[in-house]
Formats: C-alpha cells, sequence, structure tokens
C-alpha cells in the first residue's frame, strides 16, 4: 500500500470513529481509560523492553542526554501513564454539557452545548507517554486521534498503541478511535496534516523547528505548542530563601522540558545576597551559567548574548540579568519570552498583582516554580499540550480546550414572523 493510500484509510477510520464516539457514554469512555491503565500495567515488562529498543536506537544515533531523557519510560514514568488514566476518568465530562440557557423574545429557548472537536491529528517528538496523554483526553472528550510520534520512540508507541486499543475494544468502543501511525516515513506527517477531509485539528508537540513548519505547512486549523522559554523574576522585596528554593526547582527539576526556567532575572539590589549561593548550587548540578556584566561582576559567567535571551536550552545552561525594577523584568520577559510561563518572587502584592496582568504568558506563576506548568499539576489529568496561543485554548490544554460549542435552540412549534 502506497503511503498516500494508508493515510486516506487511516483518515477515513478516524472520520468514522469520530462518529461513533458522539454516541459514547460517558460511562463507556471511563470503562475504556480504567482497561487502558490495567493494559499498561500487565504490558509493563513489554513497555520498558520496546522502549529499550528506542533508548539503544538514540544512543547510536548520537542524541543529546535531555532527549534519551525525554524518551526513557522507566517505572515511575508508567506509574505516572497510569494514574494520567485514571485522573482523566475521575474528570468531569464536558461533552453535551448545556450553558448559557436564555429565553429569546421570541419565546425560543437558546443556549450553548459543548461538543468534540472530531478527529485531532498530534504530532510529536521523543516523549511517549504523550501518547497516553492525547489518547485518553481526547477520548474522553469525545475525539477521535491520530497519532504521529517521532521516529526516536517508534518501538515505544506502538506497545503503547496496543494497550491503548485493547481498552477501547473491551469497554465497546472502536479501536480505530485512537491510531498510532506505523511508519516512520516523515511524508505522513506532510499528509497528516494536509487532510482537511478527514482531520478537524492539528496538535504539534516538539521543538520550534517541527511546530513552524506544521504551522506554515498545514491545511488544517493548528493548536501550536510553541517553544518554553521560562523565566522567573526576584523581586527586592523577595523572600531569598523561598527564591533560592524555586529557582533551584525551575531550573534544575529536569532540564529537557518545556516549563523549565531558561532565564533567571534578579533585581540588582538584592543580586549580591542570593546570586553567588544559586551560582554555587547551580555549578554543582553542572549547570552552565551565561549573564550580563553585571551579573559577571558578581559571579563566575560566561558573557550571555542577544540569542541567549531568546533561547530555550532544554539543557542544564542558565542566562542572568540583572534589572533595576519590576517593570524591567517584565519589559524583558515580553520582549524575549516565548508566552509559556514566568514566575516572580516577592513578598509584595501590589507588584505580584502588576505582574500577573501586565506578563503576557499562557502561565504566570506567583512566589512557585514554573515546574507547576503542567496538565497533571493543574488537575486536568493530563494535558495535550500547552498552547502559546490566544485564540480557543491557552496554557495547558485539557478536556475543555478539546471541545467547542454549538448554540442550541429550543423551541415549542416555534416559527419566525419577520
Amino acid at each position: 500500500m502506497s503511503l498516500e493510500s494508508y493515510m486516506n484509510e487511516v483518515g477515513q477510520k478516524a472520520r468514522a470513529a469520530s462518529r461513533q464516539l458522539t454516541r459514547a457514554t460517558t460511562e463507556q469512555k471511563n470503562k475504556a481509560l480504567f482497561a487502558m491503565a490495567d493494559a499498561l500495567e500487565h504490558a509493563r515488562p513489554r513497555l520498558k523492553e520496546e522502549n529499550a529498543k528506542d533508548l539503544e536506537n538514540g544512543r547510536q544515533k548520537g542524541l543529546e542526554p535531555a532527549l534519551l531523557d525525554r524518551l526513557e519510560l522507566n517505572d515511575a514514568r508508567i506509574d505516572g501513564m497510569i494514574e494520567g488514566l485514571k485522573q482523566v476518568a475521575t474528570l468531569p465530562d464536558p461533552v453535551g454539557e448545556i450553558t448559557d440557557m436564555v429565553y429569546r423574545p421570541s419565546g425560543i429557548q437558546l443556549g450553548k452545548m459543548r461538543v468534540p472537536l472530531g478527529v485531532i491529528g498530534i504530532i510529536y517528538e521523543s516523549r511517549p507517554n504523550v501518547t497516553i496523554d492525547a489518547a485518553s483526553l481526547c477520548l474522553k472528550s469525545g475525539n477521535a486521534t491520530i497519532l504521529r510520534g517521532g521516529s526516536e520512540a517508534f518501538y515505544s508507541n506502538q506497545a503503547i498503541a496496543q494497550a491503548v486499543q485493547s481498552g477501547l475494544v473491551s469497554a465497546g468502543l472502536p479501536e480505530d478511535a485512537v491510531q498510532v501511525i506505523n511508519t516512520v516515513d516523515r511524508e505522513a506527517v506532510g499528509r497528516l496534516i494536509s487532510m482537511p477531509e478527514f482531520v478537524d485539528v492539528i496538535v504539534p508537540r516538539g521543538g520550534k523547528g517541527l511546530i513552524e513548519r506544521i504551522s506554515k505547512d498545514a491545511r488544517v486549523p493548528v493548536i501550536k505548542h510553541l517553544d518554553g522559554n521560562c523565566h522567573v523574576y526576584i523581586d527586592d522585596e523577595a523572600d531569598l530563601e523561598k527564591a533560592f528554593k524555586i529557582a533551584m526547582n525551575a531550573k534544575t527539576r529536569r532540564y529537557g522540558v518545556c516549563n523549565a526556567m531558561e532565564s533567571l532575572l534578579v533585581n540588582a539590589s538584592v543580586a549580591k545576597e542570593i546570586l553567588p549561593r544559586l551560582a554555587d548550587a547551580l555549578a554543582e548540578k553542572g549547570v552552565e551559567l551565561v549573564g550580563c556584566e553585571q551579573t559577571r561582576a558578581i559571579i563566575d559567567a560566561a558573557p550571555a548574548t542577544e540569542e541567549d535571551w531568546y533561547t530555550e536550552y532544554l539543557a542544564p545552561k542558565l542566562s542572568i540579568k540583572l534589572v533595576a525594577d519590576m517593570d524591567e523584568a517584565i519589559a524583558h520577559i515580553n520582549q524575549y519570552g516565548s508566552h509559556h510561563s514566568d514566575a516572580i518572587v516577592s513578598q509584595n502584592y501590589s507588584k505580584t498583582r502588576a505582574f500577573m496582568t501586565e506578563v503576557d504568558s499562557s502561565s504566570v506563576m506567583v512566589n512557585a516554580s514554573t515546574a507547576f506548568a503542567d496538565g497533571f499539576e493543574y488537575g486536568l489529568g493530563a494535558e495535550i499540550g500547552i498552547s502559546t496561543d490566544k485564540i480557543h485554548a491557552r496554557g495547558p490544554v485539557g478536556l475543555i480546550g478539546l471541545t467547542s460549542q454549538k448554540y442550541v435552540v429550543l423551541g415549542d412549534g416555534h416559527t419566525r414572523d419577520n
């Protein structure tokens, strides 16, 4: 079968499955999610075996340590996938909810019903747990999904797909409601993003280059998840003990994730108190530091370039800049940031309110680490991605972000006179 024929078949199956899912009850969907969780638990040894193949292939190809970390499926991450499925099953089902009901002067009753988007195509790179996040959220929100994972996670994704489809069948739902593309041919992506007759929305997850390419070439609407150039600003009225813990967690919890801090902004009046301690702790973790001239006068750091302020490192590297006040910090974030997640550490209520209002990002933290920018932490069960768009969905995209609304009109023989 040619690639085009294969992708057309996948699209046709997804469209047919999406129509069947419109009749699925909440009980059926939840049963499928719990069955998927059980199937993953039983498949744990095989998941790790298949993942080991991907990891070995990645090492042979010279993947960076951060990418290998994103690729690995250890027991803790499998536990997280299972817990994510169960949490999504316990979330309220948004599909069919009718809100904003009002009577119009004509006597009709008007409201909005929440409905699935239809078929969602998801393109992602090295994190195989995305397969479960995407499958669970799309299913609970009544959408069929076509998943195209990165070639580096091919074996892991195929093993996860078997567990997912097993759960669907056991709940009496179509196994084609979740399909994982079974080819590493890059042209499959090109075909997936140009099938508006079968696919309603594309969600790309991965590097900035991938997302820019998808956004440029797609003939299907795209929910974008661009780079995570996240900032922490330490104010002159910060509790410096809190600031130290937050900055260390935001940077060193995990390096290869989109919610990791990539730039640290420090009020110049407290820099001599906090920077040396942070620099020592970061050096112990192997984090490379680059900074502005003022920063380099206080700690050992390489000179930061203009490009550094724009860069999402996804690695043990951090850029540091001293600022005169919060206004300068906000201006820096809005100019160089990616509108993902940014934090302020301050005990001044007025400043934190201003920061929340003026920082143009999908998540803004006050006295908390940017690491919290995550669907699981937000109680969404999982996330399909963290949208930096401003239309339809913004921030971690969970069930509500994967649905739309349509108007419903209730009458009793009403006709329009004029």
